[in-house]
């Protein structure tokens, strides 16, 4: 009965806790749970049944933890498993200091005293004989101490170390593939936390493996004391035989050290596999099926040799020829998997029947790609999609942030294979035509030297595709070491994204055609739709328009302010029918954030500029339209490309800053044999910037 006024009823209490277990709570518990059941064992006594279900849960933890180990791709997957040894171990001794209590309380009445587990390890596994089961201990714990934890420990301090020492290099590699546009913001984030956590995984294991190699020392010294406890408490509290005390306390105890060493093995086994692997797409068990009994070759050698060794007298004959026969059983099975794998290759596709021809239609008329990839048949693993391939990916990732960053979407790259190129080679083709090819290498990586390695790597010799700086391709396994060196390592199906995308952004201006300048009026229209219909094409042509728009990104300037543009083209289209005025118009507006992205903040703008006297002189120029003589020419084209030199060699961008009427001229006339300049004017430098000119062109020499 729910009293008068109450919000509340015990018929609530059922929906209440499952609530609660619903939710995170409960996984929230668990590790203060652990603690304070370590902490129980430790203090309070344990009857024999209890200590046999935490003996048993014990044992159960540790094969867990193995098999996870086993199954886990990469060694972030089990990152919790420094914590998890933490646990275990302390788990291990405080069982250890519990069962100690009842082995010295209740020894004296039998070998069950301290529960059946206890029992079993010491009778069952050591046949009762308690200076075997001393044996028997003291080899597991030399097993674990000496052999594998000592093993894990150094790989774990080593792992830490090269990790660490690569961590410059896989954020630079990061950092290529963001600007590149291959990932995004969020994936490069993840992968820069993937990289900490990495080193942070390592250095706990090079710490955790410590908690293991002082367990079994603890196990050493706690067997001692037991043995040595229990004759005392034995003979002089309970009166018990010599004889008879060392029996059952050295039963007891060789029991409870090898039902906690065990499952301490196993632990430390799981932390070697951790640390020992190397990081692929497979498991353990995959890995070593997949790589110990890949080559027939090895199986019929091995089997020989076993073969042979039990053809000798007084070997087991009978052993050794069931394993060699063993061994050419696994290796013909896998000649056999091999060849037919071989024939359904080669095998020749069905034929199809012959059909008559039909007559030609205008769906024979194969039109020109605006965009194409084509590979040989080594690359086309990185294209397929049944086979995942990561290239089709990456040129989405491409397409989107040029959309992002420019201001249009670029057409669909089609990709097909060439059975005419080399096995390795690509070739990238704007609107049918050829602009760029190159060789990529699946499964390998290549190393782009930035400038500043420590070390050469042995490997083939190559050039960055996309910015002509020196590479080598290497092996997969040489990878880490080459960030360590500090070289960019990037795989096959980034080199060629990565030469793809460096040759959108160059040829943008020939991508951007009618139909894209349509489709981004009707963009705008949606949010604007009066600019686009007073101005398109009632003012100005779309043929313009697109040449306008077309200027701007031959110089790289992104047209994503959309309305900036049409409204400046709006207000002066009326008076100026040129494209390349109007492209200038639309530039003054534009300045701020062509300067910001050249020169990114509000510091001082360290920019090359022009000589006065040259300045007077290619104003005159301008206005007779004489256009420039062939020694001036030369003379501007040397002294700018030297002043180029002197930028880049500070660490400065390539700008040059001129008067607002040279800017077109030397842009045009610049542009085509330095590419890298950047040509401003003053009036599109915003009056917030200040200006310092590092370098001159012109006048004395």
């Amino acid at each position: 009965m729910k009293p008068a006024g109450s919000a509340f009823s015990f018929s609530s209490l059922p929906r209440l806790g499952a609530a609660i277990l619903a939710g995170n709570s409960v996984k929230g518990m668990a590790g203060p749970v652990l603690i304070i059941m370590i902490l129980g064992m430790m203090i309070l006594p344990l009857p024999p049944f209890l200590l046999d279900l935490l003996f048993t849960f014990n044992i159960a933890l540790s094969v867990m933890v193995l098999l996870v180990s086993m199954y886990t791709m990469k060694a972030l997957d089990f990152a919790a498993f420094p914590t998890v040894l933490l646990f275990s171990t302390l788990l291990r001794l405080s069982l250890n200091v519990a069962s100690t209590r009842v082995v010295l309380l209740e020894g004296h009445t039998g070998p069950d005293a301290a529960g059946k587990v206890i029992e079993a390890f010491g009778h069952f596994l050591v046949g009762g004989n308690f200076a075997v089961g001393i044996v028997v201990f003291v080899i597991l714990v030399v097993i674990n101490f000496m052999v594998i934890t000592k093993g894990a420990g150094r790989i774990a301090e080593v792992g830490a170390r090269f990790t660490l020492d690569a961590m410059p290099g896989k954020q630079m590699a990061i950092d290529a593939d963001l600007n590149a546009g291959l990932i995004g913001e969020d994936v490069a984030r993840k992968r820069r936390a993937e990289v900490a956590q990495e080193a942070d995984f390592y250095g706990s294991m090079d710490g955790a493996s410590k908690f293991v190699r002082g367990d079994a020392v603890a196990g050493l010294l706690i067997m001692v004391i037991n043995v040595v406890g229990g004759l005392i408490v034995g003979v002089a509290q309970h009166g018990l035989d010599i004889s008879v005390a060392a029996k059952n306390y050295t039963l007891l105890t060789i029991g409870d050290g090898l039902v906690a060493q065990i499952p301490a093995l196993v632990i430390s086994t799981a932390a070697g596999v951790i640390v020992s692997r190397v990081t692929t797409d497979e498991d353990v068990g995959q890995q070593l099926m997949g790589q110990l009994f890949s080559n027939p070759q090895v199986l019929f050698l091995t089997a020989g040799i076993i073969g042979l060794m039990g053809l000798v007298p007084g070997m087991p004959h009978v052993a050794f020829l069931i394993i060699a026969g063993g061994l050419v059983y696994l290796g013909r099975r896998l000649l056999q998997k091999t060849a037919a794998a071989e024939y359904a290759a080669k095998a020749p596709p069905p034929s199809a029947a012959a059909a008559e021809p039909a007559d030609a239609s205008w769906d024979d008329v194969a039109l020109v790609d605006p965009l194409g990839l084509e590979v040989g048949y080594r690359l086309i693993s990185l294209v397929d999609r049944s086979q995942n391939g990561e290239l089709l990916g990456r040129i989405k990732s491409i397409r989107k942030k040029f959309a992002q960053d420019i201001g249009f979407l670029v057409p669909v790259v089609h990709i097909r294979d060439n059975l005419e190129l080399k096995p390795n080679s690509y070739v990238i083709t704007l609107k049918g035509v050829e602009i760029a090819n190159g060789e990529a290498w699946p499964g390998q990586w290549m190393a782009i030297n930035p400038g500043q390695v420590s070390a050469t790597l042995p490997g083939v010799q190559t050039v960055d595709p996309a910015f002509g700086l020196p590479a080598v391709w290497i092996e997969s396994h040489m990878r880490e070491q080459a960030q360590i060196y500090g070289y960019t390592v990037v795989d096959a199906s980034t080199v060629i994204a990565t030469h793809l995308n460096h040759l959108i952004h160059a040829h943008s201006a020939e991508l951007l055609g009618r139909q894209e300048v349509q489709q981004l009026l009707d963009r705008v229209g949606k949010d604007a739709p009066k600019l686009i219909e007073d101005l398109v094409p009632k003012l100005l042509s779309l043929t313009t328009l697109q040449k306008v728009l077309q200027n701007l990104l031959d110089e790289s300037v992104s047209i994503r302010d959309m309305r900036t543009i049409l409204d400046v083209l709006l207000e002066h289209g009326a008076a100026v029918s040129d494209a390349t005025e109007l492209t200038s118009l639309v530039r003054l507006a534009l300045g701020r954030a062509i300067t910001q992205l050249l020169f990114p903040g509000n510091g001082e703008l360290q920019v090359i500029g022009l000589d006065s006297s040259l300045d007077r002189v290619l104003l005159q120029a301008l206005s007779n339209g004489s256009g420039l003589e062939p020694g001036l020419a030369d003379s501007l084209l040397a002294q700018t490309q030297a002043a180029i030199t002197r930028q880049e060699q500070f660490g400065l961008a390539p700008v040059l800053v001129v008067q607002h009427p040279l800017r077109v001229l030397l842009a045009r006339f610049l542009r085509r044999s330095l590419p890298q300049l950047k040509v401003l004017s003053h009036a599109e430098i915003p009056d917030t910037r200040t200006i310092k000119v590092t370098a001159t062109i012109g006048g004395k020499a």
